[in-house]
């Protein structure tokens, strides 16, 4: 996306906001679900069926408001099969797999191992073209590597500082993160991005739906319903809402790099409001998994030479 100079100039600050209030949504929306597994026994599994199907359908109804567009033409287009793919290997499993951390874990490190998706991306691109990563690729691979060995041992190498299923399913959330980047690409140049990810959403929650409608949490408070609720419209379609704008006056790149406020807030608010304890190489090492994103995020001529 180029945007005009006048808008860079002009708005530029506003596209800045809108990322950040964006990001940082998603980073709180990461500790309510903490809360509520903690605090309600709310499943997992669940939480990201509701989710993805009330976000779903947020999604579409504000697409079919904002353009009055039919809902079916990606159907009509004969792209129904690659938006199942989406749905069912790349909404789905990221949504599910970044809860399941948090829910073995805590909000903080589920949120930064889930930034280990540009490291696949990495290695899926480099086999995939059958070349070797560029200088700067290579790089991030070796700062993510570190970061995650101290987020995962606190820098000793007999002991897990998270729960061995913590750390799989936090892999896992940059795994799928990084096929929830990779595969919408083709729909993503033909259709709304709202339309796109709302499909991807309904699809990815029909695999929960016997579990949203069969085993919905008995005594859930008000305080609860709230932390739900807040997670569908604030962590996810406001959330989404906040994103898409901010591309409106900002490069992606820059997004990017604010994206990076995700992680930081969960981690604020795990540590600060929930209690959560992290320890001085924990903190390190996300901030090394957080920097490989910011490397990918800069124009390449200004990182390293670029490829060599």
């Amino acid at each position: 996306m180029q945007l005009s100079e006048s808008v860079t100039r002009s708005q530029k600050p506003r596209g800045i906001c809108y990322a950040i209030f964006g990001t940082m949504l998603w980073g709180i929306s990461g500790s309510v679900a903490q809360y509520l597994f903690a605090s309600a026994h709310v499943s997992p599994t669940w939480l990201v069926g509701v989710r993805l199907l009330s976000a779903g359908v947020l999604l579409l109804g504000w697409f079919a408001f904002d353009t009055h567009q039919s809902l079916w033409s990606i159907f009509k287009a004969g792209r129904g099969w690659r938006l199942v793919i989406f749905g069912l290997l790349g909404m789905m499993p990221s949504q599910a797999t970044y809860f399941m951390a948090i829910s073995y874990g805590n909000a903080a490190t589920a949120t930064v191992l889930q930034f280990l998706g540009p490291l696949f991306i990495i290695v899926y691109l480099a086999a995939a073209n059958r070349q070797l990563p560029r200088r700067v690729d290579m790089f991030s691979i070796a700062l993510a590597l570190l970061g995650t060995f101290l987020l995962v041992t606190q820098g000793r190498l007999t002991s897990l500082a998270l729960s061995f299923p913590a750390v799989i399913w936090g892999v896992l959330a940059g795994v799928s993160q990084a096929s929830y980047t990779l595969l919408p690409r083709p729909l993503l140049k033909q259709f709304d991005e709202r339309l796109v990810v709302g499909w991807a959403m309904i699809i990815g929650s029909l695999v929960f739906l016997p579990r949203v409608v069969l085993a919905t949490p008995a005594h859930l408070t008000l305080n609860n319903w709230f932390g739900i609720i807040f997670i569908i419209v604030g962590g996810t379609a406001i959330a989404y809402l906040l994103y898409l704008k901010s591309l409106a006056y900002i490069d992606p790149s820059a997004t990017g790099m604010l994206s990076a406020f995700e992680p930081l807030t969960a981690t604020v608010v795990a540590v600060g409001v929930l209690g959560t304890h992290l320890s001085l190489p924990e903190v390190i090492g996300g901030v090394l998994i957080l920097l490989t994103t910011v490397l990918q995020a800069i124009p390449q001529k200004h990182v390293l030479g670029g490829r060599k």
